[in-house]
């Protein structure tokens, strides 16, 4: 019984749909997916197509004439879907979407039918158009459609009729030791584009690789072959510094990447550079990242120096040390570790543990950060060479 009775409103809603149809196609031609669109919602049905069809033949409408709406685009969809084809096929996806752009002319004539015969709830030209395609290339490939976080975003433009094709960017974290001297962190941009990409570099916006970042950077691209990077480093360190023990952590996005599926080892031997334990993360933590380094640093003094001259040193342990960037401003910084040693009359060494942003070379030599070093010894100080020996991580 309740068969039958849904059987029955499902013909009625058929019959009021081929009485409104019969109304707009006596004024407009259509084709059979504008008609099945303007109906297929209140109708239930999954194909624009065969319901337009089902419509205009239960009316004995035939027309040669282009489609009001559409200009005849869902008839070359399937030479769109082998454009797409061919313009994804080296990449790595499991799903996608698709947006369109169309004429402001095709939107007209659209919103015009949906007002002039009261159409309301139902999917735009725009709308159906690239369901369909979608639907197409879906079953071409086997991939699924995917609207918050697709692998592959494709823009077709139908008025200039090109096709343009985007990749999620892959997020990575990992560490990197830095065992030689004369590495810089950061890698300057290509001088031809400033860093934008261009022919010149490749699109890369990096005219050689020639720092810690660059390194990195042209591993992902060999490995994943995509078009940029940006870096977040966890602290940073100069050219002659070296990072050792358990590395600096650091986070970098992949832009445009054409592979997304690879086994990444614990470790990558990059020349002077080694990368530990990459891997591919969701997202970069949003809320800043407090760490703390493991440091040794080589001081040179100006005046002799004793053992007992060295032992203000201590009071350094737990203190907050101001830092004074801007007028009115300043940050607190602190020591949990520290011990010395001096190493010839005019030199010492010191390794301590301090909060992560502590500006090394301003502590020893006393612009704006008190205490410092000089200031403490009585004894102007100056850093021969700043060493990382641990960068460890404490809100993650």
């Amino acid at each position: 019984m309740y068969s039958q009775q849904k059987i029955k409103m499902g013909n009625n809603i058929l019959d009021q749909c081929i009485s409104h149809a019969k109304i707009i196609l006596n004024e407009y031609d259509i084709c059979d997916n504008c008609t099945g669109r303007l109906f297929a919602k209140r109708m239930g049905s999954s194909s624009n197509q065969l319901l337009g069809k089902k419509i205009r033949n239960r009316l004995n409408f035939k027309s040669s004439k282009i489609c009001y709406i559409c200009k005849e685009i869902h008839s070359n969809l399937q030479s769109i879907v082998d454009r797409m084809l061919e313009q994804s096929s080296g990449y790595e996806f499991s799903t996608f979407v698709l947006g369109g752009i169309l004429k402001p002319s095709i939107i007209d004539r659209d919103d015009l039918i949906r007002s002039k015969f009261k159409l309301q709830g139902i999917d735009s030209v725009k709308t159906g158009i690239t369901k369909e395609l979608s639907k197409k290339f879906a079953m071409k490939t086997k991939k699924k459609i995917d609207f918050l976080y697709p692998d592959l975003t494709f823009t077709y433009n139908f008025k200039n009729d090109s096709c343009e094709l985007q990749t999620r960017t892959l997020i990575f974290s990992g560490r990197y030791v830095k065992k030689n001297r004369g590495l810089p962190q950061k890698q300057s941009s290509c001088i031809n584009c400033n860093g934008k990409g261009c022919l010149q570099c490749n699109n890369h916006g990096f005219s050689n690789f020639t720092s810690v970042e660059g390194k990195i950077a042209k591993f992902l691209f060999e490995k994943f072959s995509g078009t940029q990077t940006k870096i977040t480093w966890i602290g940073g360190e100069e050219k002659n510094s070296l990072v050792l023990g358990n590395g600096r952590p650091f986070f970098i996005k992949l832009y445009n990447p054409k592979k997304r599926v690879a086994r990444l080892q614990k470790k990558y031997a990059l020349d002077e550079l080694e990368i530990h334990n990459l891997k591919i993360i969701s997202k970069i933590p949003k809320k800043v990242i407090s760490f703390r380094s493991t440091i040794k640093l080589s001081i040179l003094t100006e005046q002799k120096l004793t053992q007992k001259s060295l032992e203000p040193l201590k009071t350094l342990k737990k203190i907050s040390i101001e830092i004074f960037d801007k007028p009115n401003k300043k940050t607190q910084k602190s020591i949990y570790r520290i011990k010395f040693k001096k190493s010839s009359p005019k030199s010492f060494l010191i390794w301590i543990i301090a909060d992560g942003g502590l500006p090394i070379k301003r502590f020893v030599e006393g612009n704006n950060v008190n205490p410092n070093l000089s200031e403490l010894l009585g004894n102007k100080c100056r850093c021969k060479e700043i060493d990382f020996h641990n960068v460890d991580l404490l809100n993650i």
